[in-house]
C-alpha cells in the first residue's frame, strides 16, 4: 500500500484561506482519483480546511506545534512543513505502507501512481524524473523531461522502511532537523550514499503548479519556459492529473 502524506500550511502563513483551501481541494482530488484503491491519504494541518470533497481513505491529523524560532520567515514556513512532513510519515506507520509519497498541498499527482507502486512492493522507491509545470489559469502546459524532482516537492515515492524516521520524533526543534523531509531534491544522492538508490518513474509524475498565490516560493520567473517544452493541456492530462480550473 502506498500512503500520500500531504502538509498544509495554516491560517497564518496563507495570503488567501479561500484560495489554499480551493487548491487543497484540488490536489486532494487529484491525489484520491488513483487506478487503484489501495492508497490512503493523511494530511497534516493546523485548521481543517473548508472544502466539499469527502473520501473513506482520507485522515486528518490537527497539530498545535510552539512557534518556530527562526531568522528568516522562509525558514519558519519549511520548519513549519517538515514538522507536518514527519507527523504524517510517523503516523503511516499504522497502515503498515510499502511506501509513501509526500504531496504539495497545490500540485497535481498521476492517477497510476498508487497502482505502479503496488506491483512493485520491494523496490526501494521511486524519484519523478520527468514531469509538467503549469501556471495556474493557462490553456498549456510546459513538459520538464529530466530532473523534474529538483524543482517539486512532489517527487519522491519512498519504501517506508528506508525514510530514515528518527526512533523518538521531536517537534520542537529548528529547520536543520527536518532538513532532509524538506530538501526534496536532496533525496536522490542520501538514497544512493545509503546503497538503496530510487528508479526513475517510468512516466510523467506530477504537475507542479505555479502562480497560485500561495507558493512558498511564488516567483515564477525564476524557471525558463521555452517554445520546446509547452503542449495544448488536452482533457486526457487533465482527467490523468486531476487539473481543472479553479474558480476563486
Amino acid at each position: 500500500m502506498l500512503v500520500f502524506v500531504i502538509p498544509l500550511k495554516s491560517v497564518k502563513f496563507s495570503q488567501s484561506w479561500e484560495r489554499v483551501c480551493a487548491l487543497f481541494e484540488r490536489t486532494l482530488k487529484s491525489v484520491c482519483n488513483q487506478t487503484s484503491s489501495d492508497f490512503r491519504v493523511i494530511v497534516v494541518c493546523n485548521e481543517k480546511p473548508s472544502i466539499e470533497f469527502n473520501h473513506p481513505h482520507i485522515e486528518y491529523i490537527q497539530v498545535d506545534f510552539p512557534e518556530a524560532k527562526e531568522a528568516e520567515l522562509i525558514n519558519i514556513k519549511y520548519t513549519d512543513k517538515g514538522r507536518k512532513l514527519l507527523t504524517g510519515l510517523i503516523e503511516a506507520k499504522k497502515f503498515n505502507p510499502s511506501h509513501t509519497m509526500a504531496v504539495d498541498a497545490d500540485d497535481c499527482i498521476s492517477n497510476k501512481i498508487a497502482e505502479f507502486v503496488n506491483h512493485n512492493p520491494s523496490h526501494p522507491g521511486w524519484f519523478v524524473d520527468k514531469g509538467y509545470k503549469y501556471i495556474e489559469g493557462e490553456t498549456i502546459i510546459y513538459i520538464k523531461r529530466k530532473n523534474f524532482n529538483r524543482m517539486c516537492g512532489s517527487c519522491n515515492i519512498i519504501r517506508y522502511d528506508l525514510n530514515n524516521l528518527p526512533e523518538n520524533p521531536e517537534y520542537n526543534r529548528g529547520y536543520g532537523y527536518y532538513k532532509l523531509l524538506i530538501d526534496h531534491e536532496r533525496v536522490k544522492p542520501f538514497m544512493e550514499e545509503q546503497g538503496t538508490p530510487l528508479s526513475s518513474l517510468p512516466f510523467p509524475g506530477a504537475i507542479y503548479i505555479l502562480g497560485t498565490g500561495d507558493n512558498i516560493y511564488g516567483n515564477t520567473d525564476r524557471l525558463l519556459f521555452t517554445l520546446f517544452s509547452r503542449k495544448s493541456l488536452h482533457q486526457s492530462l487533465r482527467d490523468e492529473f486531476g487539473l481543472y480550473p479553479l474558480t476563486v
